[in-house]
């Protein structure tokens, strides 16, 4: 994953670089399709805004806060975009789940492996009713 840093009308210290970059190396346990990120810090007054664009396989996440200071408005700012990358890690995971269902021999479903209950006779009897009316 590439990280660019960009200041506007400011100057950032070494170590707020440094802790930004940690900062966004971290979302790489969320998402492996992570190809570049991009912080922009941009002060306007006393206000510090911070813009972190992440670039994905097949999607785009963008961030924006604000603080008094730019080191808090980037903490801000990653705490808000990971939130969004767990979410996606937690799609991404339950839609691979999903997918896990094969198909016993006897032509029963399996769910990582257990086979499900066979059917009642009398549910069976139900269903078959209600269908042909």
């Amino acid at each position: 994953m590439q990280i660019h840093t960009t200041a506007r009308h400011c100057e950032l210290d070494g170590d707020v670089r440094q802790f930004a970059q940690q900062r966004l190396e971290k979302f790489g346990k969320f998402a492996h399709d992570i190809t570049e990120a991009h912080l922009v810090v941009t002060a306007e007054g006393y206000r510090h805004a911070a813009e972190i664009t992440l670039k994905l396989k097949r999607r785009e996440m963008v961030c924006r806060e604000e603080s008094t200071e730019a080191r808090s408005a980037i903490d801000l700012a990653a705490d808000r975009l990971e939130h969004q990358l767990r979410k996606l890690k937690e799609y991404r995971v339950s839609r691979r789940r999903g997918r896990t269902h094969e198909a016993a021999p006897d032509g029963a479903t399996t769910t990582n492996g257990a086979a499900e209950p066979e059917v009642d006779a009398d549910l069976e009897a139900f269903l078959e009713e209600d269908g042909e009316e």
